[in-house]
């Protein structure tokens, strides 16, 4: 594992032809191995830093899973450098922190936008450039998650780059923190993450389909960002069965 030649990509370690048609991206090493699971047969093809890529089959799809890290820069990256291996649609499946009392933990919330409160994607785009998903992938989301029964929700997501910047009185910024949270509250933005931004932003500048699910971990608006790790294995499950019906399956 870890391998890098002149055919793989420096960061991802990957070269063409060793990812799917679809590529899931969560952030954990750990989860994507979880995600590969669910796969009908996968193969580990290379482990480079935070980027952890399985390969294989999903109801006879052909489909990868690569793990991402914590934030956008690694996102960025990520995707930057599947779109040079030849990967034709992402879909990421995520961990969130609610932002409003009706989205609970153990609910999966489908992104339709990102806030970009993030340094990356402004090296890109000015912030005016919206972040958005792909609607055909997004409606697939949407549509899987209502045919599985699962509680979900649909709406603007969060994209940050300091994990705890929400409740630390101590920080010099803690006063103009306050006040911007407060904002997305009353905006109603739905959950609260560290990689949208990018993905959403680069996908639309490289015409690469994509979509996200989160599952919502923790109770953002209560100060509370991490609860439980529930809704995991619905949010995996609505992205494989959005891929299935991207395929007409």
């Amino acid at each position: 594992m870890g391998t890098i030649d002149d055919e793989r990509e420096y960061h991802i370690g990957l070269k063409e032809g060793e990812v799917g048609d679809y590529v899931l991206l969560p952030g954990d090493p750990a989860r994507a191995e979880k995600i590969a699971g669910y796969f009908d047969e996968a193969e580990e093809v290379n482990w480079v830093r935070e980027y952890r890529t399985f390969t294989g089959k999903y109801n006879g799809i052909d489909v990868s899973v690569m793990s991402t890290g914590i934030g956008c820069p690694s996102m960025a990256i990520g995707v930057e450098e599947l779109v040079k291996v030849g990967a034709p649609t992402m879909l990421r499946v995520g961990t969130a922190g609610s932002m409003q009392e009706h989205v609970d933990v153990g609910s999966i919330t489908i992104s339709t936008g990102a806030v970009r409160v993030d340094g990356t994607t402004k090296e890109y785009v000015p912030v005016e450039y919206p972040a958005v998903p792909d609607l055909e992938v997004t409606m697939a989301l949407k549509n899987a998650a209502e045919e599985l029964g699962f509680d979900y929700h649909t709406g603007i997501a969060h994209c940050k780059d300091a994990f705890y910047t929400e409740d630390n009185e101590d920080l010099p910024l803690s006063n103009q923190q306050d006040e911007l949270w407060e904002t997305w509250y009353k905006a109603n933005v739905l959950s609260s993450s560290m990689e949208s931004s990018a993905l959403f932003v680069l996908s639309s500048i490289k015409e690469v389909p994509c979509g996200e699910v989160l599952a919502n971990i923790g109770l953002t608006y209560a100060e509370e960002p991490i609860v439980a790790k529930e809704g995991v294995d619905e949010a995996i499950k609505c992205a494989l069965r959005a891929v299935e019906m991207l395929e007409g399956l």
